[in-house]
């Protein structure tokens, strides 16, 4: 027990470590992907059909493309299982007549979510465990381009991401986010509006700027639930050191217990033989 404590509050030091370093991605990164989506929307507001993005038409959403971030590691808590309760919830309700249809693939970022998916034969349009390892933004934009490209050829109509938000250590929550069509965020604030002078066109500058988003999107997704695998096996492994703990003093008061009866025993043996010998 003493030797898979110390396994376990190594395993947490680690997981520590791993988010110091996820957290501060995502810190330095969240502001500037929230930014980018505001701009797109109140800056370029006037786009018309003609003028908007491929990457923005809505259609009959008929086949759909599901990209699950698990993790490649366990020992994270309910971390991976709660991601793929998420994608079945989903097959058995929103698209359950497209799942029916078999027209439902998925795009795997983890072991565990590649494995559990290839175990129940759902189709699998790609898998990429190698990026959680060492995840960047031209890493991320390889899987990116892919489903960029199937959507403007309409192979796709529809992609959902299924990943988990970091909010704290301990808290993370499931989201399913959206992802194409493209969807932009909104500013809260109620600033006058500025018109400005675009060099090039606006409209040029949309059109480039629509496909980078999306790509800034799914390494945002990808840090976030890179961030929640090690806060939950942080979490994990505390609670693991702390069960060790509370399971050393259970057996240390077993052991005493046998050894005092022990004892005991051995003392009653010595008087009853003495009392033999007497008599």
């Amino acid at each position: 027990v003493r030797s898979t404590q110390k396994i376990t509050s190594a395993m947490k030091m680690v997981s520590a470590s791993k988010l110091r370093r996820a957290q501060n991605t995502i810190i330095q990164f969240r502001p500037y992907a929230k930014k980018l989506s505001e701009v797109l929307y109140n800056v370029f507001p006037s786009q018309n059909e003609e003028t908007k993005n491929p990457l923005e038409e809505i259609r009959e959403a008929e086949n759909i493309v599901f990209v699950v971030i698990t993790s490649n590691k366990g020992l994270c808590g309910g971390f991976n299982n709660a991601i793929i309760k998420q994608s079945e919830l989903l097959l058995s309700t929103t698209y359950a007549q497209q799942h029916k249809e078999n027209k439902v693939q998925f795009v795997c970022i983890g072991k565990r979510g590649s494995d559990y998916i290839s175990k129940k034969r759902y189709p699998i349009l790609e898998i990429d465990n190698q990026i959680l390892d060492d995840c960047t933004f031209e890493k991320s934009a390889v899987i990116a381009d892919k489903l960029i490209d199937a959507f403007i050829a309409k192979k796709i109509d529809k992609v959902e991401v299924i990943y988990s938000k970091f909010k704290s250590a301990g808290n993370q929550t499931v989201e399913t986010t959206q992802y194409l069509p493209v969807v932009f965020e909104q500013a809260t604030t109620d600033k006058q509006e500025i018109d400005y002078i675009f060099e090039p066109q606006k409209e040029i500058i949309y059109q480039q700027m629509v496909p980078q988003l999306i790509k800034m999107n799914l390494y945002q997704y990808i840090s976030e639930s890179i961030a929640s695998e090690h806060g939950a096996r942080m979490v994990a492994m505390h609670q693991a050191t702390e069960n060790a703990d509370e399971l050393i003093k259970d057996l240390r008061l077993s052991y005493n217990k046998m050894r005092q009866a022990s004892i005991t025993n051995a003392l009653i043996e010595m008087v009853s033989a003495a009392e033999s010998l007497k008599s």
